[in-house]
Parts: C-alpha cells; structure tokens; sequence
C-alpha cells in the first residue's frame, strides 16, 4: 500500500483524516467485518468501533487518540510481543482480526522526506480456522477450515487443516451433511449465502459447531471455484486429483477463494485433496458423537472421553491422527486389518516398540512447523524442528533397518511405508534439505529470524566477516592502531565520537611528521585542535563504514539465508508432509499396542456379515476409572445376529437404576467404533460385522434455545435414527418414551422397538424401564430380553453389573432413592404408594385417593392403625399403677423401634 493514498480511493468517512488515519481507513474498507490490528511501532493499535468492541472483549482500557470530524477518537492497544494471547482471545469471541503491519522500517519512510510515513498493508486475516501460531492452537488437536457446497442436488464437503496442509473431500448425500460435518470437527465453515434458507442445513451447521462464515454464492459456481483452486496449487489441469465433482470442486473453490483473502497473497503448502465417500466411512451423528464422548466428553474436555482413555500416543502429529481416525471408523475391513497388523506387531515386538517410542520423543511437529514456513510466519525454531524431526527420522529408519535381521516377522506393510517416508537417503531432495540444515543452522536458535544469530559459522565467509567486525570491533581497531603506529613511528590512538566517527589521534607536536611527506599521504587530516591533532586514513574510513553496517550488514545476510532455506523447504514439502505423516502413523500404532498392553485389549475379528459377537467386554473410559478407585469393572458378553439366524438382533435392556444399563449400551456402541478405526478393543473377543451406521439416543437433553423440551429432543433424535438406520447399522436407546405419560411412553417405546425389528432390521439395544415391553421377546422372532442384575441383602440393594438373559423381575427404584439420599420419611411413603399400586395392579381408577402431595406419616384412616396406636387403644390410664403404666411406656417404646 502506498504512503499516500489518492483521496478517490479513500472511504467516504476518512475525508480530512490524516495520513495515518487515512491508511487505517483503506484497512477497514478492506476487511470491514473484521478487527483491524494496526502497528504502531511497538503496539498493534485499534480505533474507532474496532476499539471498543475489542476493549470490551479483552477487558482493556478504551482511551482516544487525537481526533477526528470534530470528536475524540476511541483506540485502545495491544504490545506486539503479546499480541498472540490477544489474539487467541478474539477469535475465541467469535471475531476476525486482520493484521496491518509495517512493511517498512521508520528511517526507510523518512529517507522519502520528513513528512513520509511508513508504509503498512493487510499481511492477513486471522479467523479460526486459518490459525497457524502454536500459542493459538491446541497442539494434540485439529484446527479445520470447513467448506460445504450443493450443485446439481449433489453435495460435498471440503477441508482444510492449514496448520499441517492437509485437504480432504467428501461426497456426500445431502441429508447426510450433518454427519460429515460432524465427523470433521470444523474451528470455521464456509457456506454460500445461497444456501443458508435451507432449514435442514443450518441444524447441521449449528450442530457441527465452529463458526460459521457467509460467503457469496458466485465463489462457489464451478468455473470460478475451478480457476481459484488451479491458482492454489500452481497447476494447468485438476485431472491429477482424479474426478471431481461439480459440488466438490466448488467446496474446495471456497476454501481456496478463503485462503487468498486471509492469507493475502501467501502460498499454503497443501497436500493434493485426499477424497473420501459415503462407503468409506462410519456415518455418526452428532448427537451420537455427543452421547458417545468419543472425542470430547460432555463437557468439552479429553478427559474422560474415549480418545483421552487410550490414547498412549508421544507426538503431536500422532494425537491428532488418532483423533482423526476415531472420528471417522472406516468401512473397508481390508483397509482396518492393515491398520491391526500395525498394532498386532507391535504388541509382538515390545523392544522395537519402546525403542521407536523413545525416538518419537524427539520428534517435533514438522507439519506445523512446514506450514508456518510456507505461510511467511515461521522462524529459525521452526527450521530446527524440520532439521531435528528429519534426523530422528533417519534413526527410526535404521532402527527398522535392524528388525528384520534380528526377529522372525518383518514389519507389515503400514509399517514399512511409514518408515520409507522417514528415510532421507530414499529421498534426494529431503536428505539434501536435510544436509543443508544439518550444516547451516545454529544450534541456539531465536524465535524470529529477525533476531539474528542462527546461521551456524563458517557457513559464509562474508556472513563470519561482518560478525567479526561486529562482534570484535574493539580488537580490530586495536590490530589497525598497533599497525598504523609502527608503521609512522608516532605515539598515537584511534578513538571514536559521533560527529567523526573512527578517527586518529596524537599531540601537535607529534602530528608534525604526519602532516608532511611521505606520512601525509596516509594520514588525512581532519581537525585540529588545541593539544591535539586528528586524522584519518583510507583503510580506517573504510574500517569505520564497514563497522557501522556490520550489524545491518550481519542480519541482511541472515535473513537472506534464513529465506533460501524456507525456499528449500517449500520445495521438499511433499516430502517433509509424507514424513510427518509417516511417524504419525508409527506413533498411533505403537501406542495403540502399549494402551492394548496396559489394558487387556485384544485383535477385533472384523468381517462383511451383520454379527456382533462380544465376550467379556469392558467400557474403556468406565474401566480406567474404576480401576483408578482400586475396583475391579465387570466384564459382559453381548450378542447381536442382524441376520436375526444364529440369535437376537434386537435385545431389550432392563434392570434397576444404577446397575450399568447405559454403561452396558455404551460399551458395545464404543467397541465398534474402536474396532472400524483399526484398534484393538477391551474384550476377550469380538466378531464385528462392519456397521455402516451408528445412532446413539441416550440421556438427551432440552433444546432451550431451538425451543426443544427435552422429550422432544429425544423425538427428534428417534426419528432420525426410525428413518435412517440401516440392516448394517447398530443402535443404542435409552429410556425412550420416558419423558411424557406412563402410557404415552409405552406405547411409543413399543411402537419403537417393533419398527426397529421390522422395518429398520438393524441390530440395537433398547434400554427401558417399561417391563411390560417383556412380552415382545415371545412375539417378534429376533428380541431376546437382557437384564442387568441386582440384589436385595438385609435391606439393601447390591448392584451386580452382571448382564444376563431375561428381563428383570423390577426396577428397585425405591432402593436406589434410598442410595441416593433421599429423606427416610419420604422413601417410606414411596414404599407405602408402591405397594399400594402393585396390589391394586396400577389400575388409573383405584388411584384417585392418592393426593399430590402426601403427609410424611401415612393416615390410619387410608392404611389403618399402626401397632402402637392400637396398644394405646388398649390402654385404661385411669386404672393403672404407677408399676403399671411404666411397664406400659416401655412396652409402646418398644414398638417403636
């Protein structure tokens, strides 16, 4: 951007604004949905709306500065240096920030006169999902753009992860967007305007999460999409990334039309769009996701949810790949065994396993690293964590070099892959990168390049000359006056002020040889004055110049290193991409095979039939907490036949509160989800037949803002899973019908499991508190009854988490008020109400007496005299003795007890 603007280019509001004002103004106009951080010198600054939105969200003091069309205006500031966590915190509020930086340094604009300014322009925009900085990013989880498009009825969704330069799309149905979304996890979604009066859409979109970015429409027609995505990646022809479709190029079309507004101008280094469909992945919905806390738990947090129970991996890049994997289980049993034979070689080989995972600890995150390189923001550390993460690499290599030689079962393929990518002697332009880091870079190396002081000496002479003036100047101009005094004959120094600069000096009386020949052609004089007189000489003028640039001169030739180097890397990213994803790959493996270890988990049986056949099952994240309170978890068996030939496909789930019914459910939905993403699974054995779809209807919630109560949330839930599972889908409900009238309720539960059995034909669970849904097992031919079992002993109830066959014979709900806490007077009550329904076979008319809210103490007139109401009637007080009626205090104090 220029320094001056020409007053027609300029915003209707910056007219008599001044020169700066008049640059932040060209900003806004720019990005005016976005915050405009403004460097000034030390401080990014921002005015106006800008400010007080932002002073608000930070929690900053709001101050002006100068004016303008007659009124203070309102600005409030961040230090540079801190700028990050400022940063984090406005885009966690929702909002996006574009950077205006100094493109030049302040003594550059006044070389151009006094009244100059520096010259400042947009380097980018920073929204979530375009974050790269590792202070802005969780360093074990993904940071993805999403794109969303519809052409032609089709639908696709596209992503990117800039921080790594991973690009995926999918294909996918329309109604199924939801999922795919779901199943990426989005930071931000891009989605045509066009698009947003599709009700449908939207609940995906919200139910996604992320933000949600407008974008117009015309972005998103396919010859636009096609030139902007040809221009991204530098190509003539999209044929090299197979048969797109119109609705995929699209959805890549907006990510890239994205990426060049916030990136301005700066080239991503992205992999090659990796396409996936419908049949390659485990369709999840997000309110399964939800109820299953596979990646998050209800809260938001890793604890406590499937991926934080195993995940054993020691790399950044590892996490994250597990984290991908359990989102998306894979369909493809050929494609999930070459994942198991990772992990099943591993287990085997416990000493390669714990070698490799020492190495890994020295593995940086070089996708990241890459990434920031390419976009302009990385420094030296970064160069060092591709220097470091390649020569660990090469050590992982000769430790697989070893194996093969020293066990009896080479490596499988997923393995052997891996390694290869890792190994720079396979690749000449990795071990020629790597070569150039190895000897170039500095071992202490600063944050930013403009620090300095990260090229390693000897690397260029000119570089090690300027260092030497710079750094030992004081001994170079010692060398030279040493010199020039021997050479002269004359006592005399070398000393330095800021008018002179270096300069020679000596008494007048010993200047007189200086001033005539043959001396006076080496000494120049410059000043006399009363006891002194001063000169210099050529090679001391050129000493002094070269010494005054040396700093300058020592960070130019850096910097200009620095940018060869990330010119290097950008031309071996394929290379340093495919070796970052090789070691991911190792590290998921070997910390599946250490968690498999730790656990007890064992190799899934994974086939195309609809079985589902688990001995000795656990819950992983329940088990690892009852283990942490020093208890043991409770094993069960589960079987499912979809065929409905060998037994069930349908089991209803009974048993009181508190014994491990949605425990139970939760388990078997959680064993195919480990078992499709190619992990080993905390059971004796499972036979899965692959599971195309997996719904989850547990412990739903209200909907308050969509006003949803929470009985309708369930509804809506059961409709989707009544209209969309499959004879290949497995199921999970809970409670279903329990939010309205007994009746309703039961009638609905019923309804529910017959359309299960009959149309959907898929395997489920169904977890109810309605016995009388008992009887389905003896009229459909594919229920069975399950029960969870408890025990009555001395008043208490022992709950036994022991899954058997049945249904169970009640629900104990008294017992577990009991548990629970509830005041002993009301748990009585609820004992007497009971026993009254269960005599009176819970028939509506008989319970007309019963009042809503009923005394503590039960009436005699409703359940009759207690014991000691009719010892008291018994007694005659007038006729007794004092003997007598002690005897009888005692006697009604007995009965009390």
């Amino acid at each position: 951007m220029n320094a001056q603007i020409p007053p027609s280019t300029l915003p209707p509001e910056a007219a008599g604004a001044t020169p700066v004002m008049a640059q932040f103004f060209e900003a806004k106009a720019r990005q005016p949905d976005a915050l405009v951080f403004f460097r000034m010198g030390d401080f990014y600054e921002l005015f106006f709306e800008d400010a007080e939105k932002a002073a608000a969200a930070l929690g900053i003091t709001l101050t002006a500065r100068g004016n303008h069309g007659g009124a203070p205006i309102p600005m409030c500031g961040v230090p540079v240096h801190a700028a990050e966590a400022y940063l984090a915190k406005l885009i966690r509020s929702g909002f996006k920030v574009a950077v205006c930086e100094q493109m030049e340094d302040p003594a550059e604009a006044k070389k151009r006169g006094s009244k100059s300014i520096v010259r400042r322009d947009v380097t980018r925009v920073v929204t979530p999902g375009t974050l790269t900085e590792d202070g802005l990013l969780d360093a074990r989880g993904s940071n993805r753009l999403a794109a969303v498009a519809v052409r032609a009825g089709s639908a696709a969704v596209a992503s990117v992860e800039l921080s790594t330069g991973e690009v995926e799309c999918w294909a996918v149905a329309r109604e199924n967007l939801g999922s795919a979304l779901a199943a990426l996890g989005p930071s931000e979604i891009l989605v045509p305007d066009r698009l947003f009066a599709d009700e449908g859409l939207n609940a995906a979109l919200r139910a996604a999460g992320g933000l949600v970015q407008p974008l117009p429409q015309a972005l998103a027609e396919p010859a636009a999409a096609e030139a902007r995505l040809k221009r991204l990646y530098g190509v003539d022809t999209l044929d090299g990334f197979g048969t797109l479709s119109g609705a995929e190029i699209s959805a890549l079309g907006l990510i890239a039309a994205h990426l060049e507004t916030t990136q301005a101008g700066r080239v991503p280094a992205l992999t090659a769009p990796r396409r996936a469909g419908e049949a390659d992945v485990m369709a999840i919905d997000p309110a399964t996701r939800a109820s299953l806390e596979i990646e998050r738990n209800l809260s938001g947090s890793r604890e406590g949810a499937l991926l934080g129970a195993i995940d054993r991996t020691i790399t950044a890049s590892g996490a994250r790949l597990l984290a991908a994997r359990l989102a998306r289980p894979l369909l493809d049993p050929a494609a999930i065994e070459a994942r198991l034979d990772a992990i099943d070689w591993f287990v085997e080989h416990r000493n390669p396993r714990q070698r490799l995972r020492e190495a890994l600890r020295g593995l940086g995150d070089m996708a990241r690293a890459l990434s920031r390189l390419a976009l302009g923001r990385g420094g030296p550390r970064d160069l060092g964590c591709l220097r470091d993460g390649l020569a660990t690499g090469e050590a992982i290599a000769a430790l697989f070099a070893e194996a093969p030689a020293a066990l009896e079962a080479p490596p499988p393929a997923e393995l052997t892959t891996a390694v290869a990518a890792l190994d720079a002697a396979r690749h000449p332009r990795l071990a020629e990168f790597r070569r150039l880091l190895a000897e170039g870079l500095g071992t202490d190396l600063p944050l930013q390049a403009r620090d300095g002081g990260f090229v390693a000496p000897g690397v260029r002479v000119e570089l090690d000359q300027a260092r030497a003036l710079r750094d030992d100047s004081r001994r170079v101009i010692l060398a030279l006056e040493q010199q020039l005094a021997a050479d002269s004959g004359v006592a005399l120094k070398i000393r330095h002020n800021a008018v002179l600069g270096y300069f020679v000096e000596t008494t007048a009386k010993a200047a007189e040889p200086l001033m005539t020949s043959p001396l006076n052609a080496t000494f120049i004089h410059r000043q006399t004055l009363a006891n002194q007189v001063r000169f210099t000489t050529v090679e001391l003028a050129e000493l002094d110049a070269k010494i005054a640039q040396a700093a300058e001169r020592a960070l130019a030739i850096e910097l200009s290193t620095f940018e060869a180097w990330r010119e290097a890397a950008r031309d071996a990213a394929f290379e340093i991409q495919a070796a970052a994803e090789g070691a991911a790959r190792l590290d998921v493996a070997a910390g599946l095979a250490e968690w498999a270890g730790d656990v007890g988990a064992t190799r899934p049986i994974l086939d195309r039939s609809t079985a589902f056949e688990a001995e000795g099952a656990r819950h992983p994240v329940v088990e690892a907490a009852v283990k942490r309170a020093g208890d043991a978890f409770t094993p069960n068996d589960c079987r499912l036949d979809g065929a409905g030939v060998a037994g069930p496909r349908l089991a209803l789930v009974t048993g009181p509160n508190m014994a491990g019914k949605s425990t139970f459910l939760r388990q078997n939905a959680l064993l195919a989800v480990l078992a499709q993403a190619g992990c080993y699974v905390p059971a004796r054995r499972l036979r899965l037949g692959v599971v195309d779809r997996l719904f989850s209807r547990v412990g739903a919630g209200d909907d308050l803002a969509r006003g949803r109560s929470t009985f309708m949330a369930e509804m809506v839930e059961t409709a989707a899973i009544l209209t969309q599972a499959t004879p290949r889908s497995l199921v999970i409900l809970d409670e279903i019908g329990r939010g309205t009238a007994t009746y309703d309720g039961l009638a609905i539960a019923w309804a529910c499991a017959e359309a299960l059995h009959e149309v959907n034909r898929c395997r489920g669970l169904f977890a109810t508190h309605y016995h009388e849904l008992a009887v389905l097992e003896g009229r459909l031919a594919h229920v069975a009854n399950l029960s969870l079992k408890a025990k009555e002993w001395n008043g208490d109830l022992i709950f036994l988490h022991e899954a058997g066959p049945g249904p169970a014979d009640r629900s104990y709900g008294v017992q577990v008020a009991k548990l629970a806490g509830v005041p002993p007077a009301v748990v009585a009550r609820a004992r007497d109400v009971l026993e009254r329904l269960e005599r009176e076979a819970g028939a509506p008319a008989h319970l007309d007496d019963l009042p809503l809210f009923a005394a503590t103490a039960p009436t005699p007139e409703r359940l009759g005299p207690s014991a000691v109401e009719t010892a008291l009637g018994d007694l005659d007080p007038d006729s007794m003795s004092p003997r007598e009626a002690m005897d009888a205090l005692y006697r009604l104090k007995g009965l009390m007890a």
